[in-house]
């Protein structure tokens, strides 16, 4: 025991010091374990761990408050919306100012907008702007016209510059985004969209400090796009408008948010500081927690996560989430290196989706008992929205989908092949690494596999810059995936197999899928809208099979509820960095 308690006394100090800790330094007010950030730039996010950031530096022109999901104000102080409702016309705050000082307009919302509209970024959430007039010909337009310099045979900053003159005039012409007066912002809409004020807080429709964002643009004479380099996010430069600013950034070591003194809105900090710490190894953070050198683990997914659970421990949570876990195939016709790719093929897709035993996967592999899914909309957590059934759990007509799609054991080898004679191509499994959850479930899936389909893998375990390189690449079969919502609608987890959004990294696309889509943004009918949704997810679900949900998302978190205040319980799980705060400490106390 002795020895025990020395080598962890031993690793705490040793992962102290890695953090960058000295005897002068003062601890921040709350630390917090999660997942690296990738960026923080709002209009490139994608990841959680970067939302939530994100919630805490800048502010957008309203939010969702996390525990009663209604709409309130952000910079915006009111809103009205016309009689036919496609026209929104924001009132910004006038006392509303960047970190530095300057005035915030609503010039910063509409060139945010128009910069998150621009092919150039290849942005993720571009798509969240297209139910604006003139949004998506817009974003059309301007891929077509970078193709068409990228294949002219000379090149030149002129040319470049005069193009991106044109892309200016086009925005302001044809895009159905104004700013009147420095304190109006008036968006106009193709047809009435019920969930449109809660995409309007979604982080990646912040703005941005447009003097700092100019001073590290430019653009690039060889492709004619807008290249910005990432400095513009770095300490001491970044320029927000949230409750909190960026103190200090060690990208891979810590991150410390403290209150922004500009900031004049609703929901100030109430906390002096926030460090968030990544840790890769979930047990080390767990040893980080119970050291006391951590507050929150806010993403509890070490291997004895189950046996903590157990224990009935109070500082441990477990949270129904307003997501689901799946894994992702690859539906592109060829590999990158031009091999054909069997999961183009939906029968194989489907295949391997009936040979999954998911209720074994959360009983005996997670030891959770999430819901599993068959659907990728979580089932009753939308209003007039009905799920359909979704393919379950049937080995026998996995193999003959299989068969179906020419694959069988013809040699008795326990391995199928084709009727050359081929084995069936070995599967390139990708998932990022740090994650033992995440280990147990692929190594389960690859069992089930091998042993009821007769295939062979090559299991890839990257880390996330290059796990997240291959998946927007296409370099996998079939590869880890998981989504959240990010606002209470259908739409929010079925664009993500719209052909062309930026978040559809499997490559799958189906004009039929797309049209169900189209007509329900058409549709003037809420319940009709809504059966159309059902229709296009039970094309993916039960037919086209992109994508291979296995559960409902539950949420461990570990923290001490009566000394950390500020964690919000509820589904969407819409954390606020600046409502945390420790008992004890400067803030006054809170209800969790």
């Amino acid at each position: 025991m002795r020895w025990t308690a020395w080598i962890v006394g031993l690793l705490v100090l040793l992962l102290l010091l890695s953090w960058g800790w000295n005897a002068g330094a003062r601890r921040a007010d709350v630390r917090v374990a999660s997942a690296d950030v990738f960026t923080l730039d709002p209009q490139r996010m994608t990841y959680m761990q970067d939302l939530r950031v994100a919630r805490a530096l800048f502010e957008g022109l309203c939010w969702s408050d996390p525990n009663t999901g209604a709409v309130v104000e952000g910079v915006a102080k009111s809103w009205s919306i016309s009689p036919d409702g496609r026209c929104y016309t924001f009132h910004l705050r006038p006392d509303a100012r960047w970190s530095n000082g300057d005035a915030l307009t609503a010039q910063d919302f509409r060139e945010a907008w128009r910069r998150l509209l621009l092919p150039d970024l290849a942005a993720d959430y571009s798509e969240l702007l297209f139910p604006i007039a003139g949004a998506r010909a817009f974003f059309a337009w301007r891929s077509a016209q970078l193709e068409s310099y990228a294949k002219r045979g000379s090149h030149s900053e002129q040319a470049a510059q005069e193009l991106w003159r044109e892309t200016v005039a086009r925005f302001d012409s044809t895009v159905g985004i104004e700013a009147p007066d420095p304190h109006t912002l008036v968006v106009r809409l193709e047809q009435p969209i019920p969930y449109w004020m809660d995409i309007c807080g979604f982080q990646s429709l912040s703005p941005v400090h447009r003097p700092t964002l100019e001073r590290f643009s430019r653009i690039d004479p060889d492709t004619a796009m807008v290249r910005t380099e990432p400095g513009w996010t770095k300490p001491g430069v970044l320029v927000c408008n949230g409750a909190m600013r960026l103190a200090d950034w060690k990208y891979k070591r810590s991150m410390l948010l403290e209150p922004n003194p500009m900031y004049r809105g609703a929901h100030p900090a109430q906390a002096r500081s926030v460090e968030i710490v990544p840790i890769e190894d979930a047990s080390t953070a767990v040893l980080a927690y119970e050291s006391g050198s951590i507050d929150w683990v806010s993403d509890l997914t070490a291997e004895f996560r189950a046996d903590l659970v157990s224990a009935g421990r109070n500082d441990v949570h477990v949270l129904p989430a307003f997501g689901t876990d799946f894994w992702s195939f690859n539906c592109r016709p060829t590999m990158p290196d031009g091999r054909p790719n069997p999961f183009a093929d939906a029968r194989v897709r489907r295949a391997f989706a009936r040979a999954v035993d998911k209720q074994a996967l959360v009983q005996s592999v997670t030891r959770l008992h999430e819901p599993i899914a068959t659907t990728l909309v979580p089932p009753g957590s939308i209003a007039g929205y009905e799920s359909p059934v979704g393919l379950t759990f049937d080995l026998a007509a996995a193999r003959a989908e299989l068969a179906a799609a020419g694959w069988k054991d013809r040699n008795s080898d326990g391995l199928v092949e084709n009727a050359q004679g081929e084995q069936f191509p070995t599967v390139e499994m990708l998932f990022m690494t740090g994650n033992p959850r995440v280990q147990a479930i692929a190594s389960a899936l690859v069992a089930m596999w091998r042993d009821g389909l007769g295939v062979q893998f090559d299991v890839r375990k990257k880390d996330g810059k290059f796990a997240k390189e291959d998946l927007h690449a296409g370099n996998f079969m079939i590869a880890r995936g998981g989504w959240y919502g990010d606002y209470l609608d259908p739409t929010t987890f079925l664009d993500l197999s719209r052909t062309g959004n930026g978040n559809n990294d499997r490559g799958f696309s189906d004009p039929r899928f797309d049209a169900l889509l189209a007509d329900a943004e058409r549709a003037a009918d809420p319940a009709q809208r809504m059966r159309l949704l059902t229709d296009a997810e039970r094309l993916i679900m039960e037919e086209q099979m992109p994508i291979l949900p296995l559960c409902r998302y539950v949420t461990l978190y570990m923290y001490d509820p009566d000394r950390l205040r500020g964690i919000v319980r509820t589904p969407r799980l819409d954390q606020r960095l600046q409502r945390l705060h420790t008992i004890g400490g400067n803030a006054e106390d809170a209800q969790p």
